[in-house]
């Protein structure tokens, strides 16, 4: 029983989140491969560290459709095992498509 509880205790701290930002209201949140993703550190549970994503670099003159931050579970299991210590974030940009240019 105290095993099971200690599984269900790891598994729940390894849990995924995301925080999705989407620039204009028109758009639906995306569930295509995004165009941009990258695990950025933070320490301390998340509570440390600072990381930026030039957007503009990385989708030049398209626009961005949406961001995205996100405790991926391999995130958390990574937090878990160094006790929050490094607790990464994945981070995602999707740009406008150029399929939708060349339909005009």
């Amino acid at each position: 029983m105290k095993q099971m509880a200690c599984m269900l205790l790891a598994l729940s701290v390894t849990a995924c989140s995301s925080v999705t930002i989407v620039p204009e209201k028109t758009t639906n949140k995306l569930a295509t491969k995004a165009d941009y993703q990258d695990s950025r550190p933070f320490f301390l549970w998340g509570l440390v560290g600072e990381e930026r994503v030039d957007v503009k670099a990385i989708c030049q003159e398209k626009k961005v459709v949406q961001m995205q931050s996100q405790q991926t579970f391999a995130d958390g299991a990574l937090g878990l095992v160094t006790l929050g210590i490094y607790a990464p974030h994945t981070v995602k940009v999707w740009c406008e498509q150029q399929a939708q240019e060349q339909q005009l």
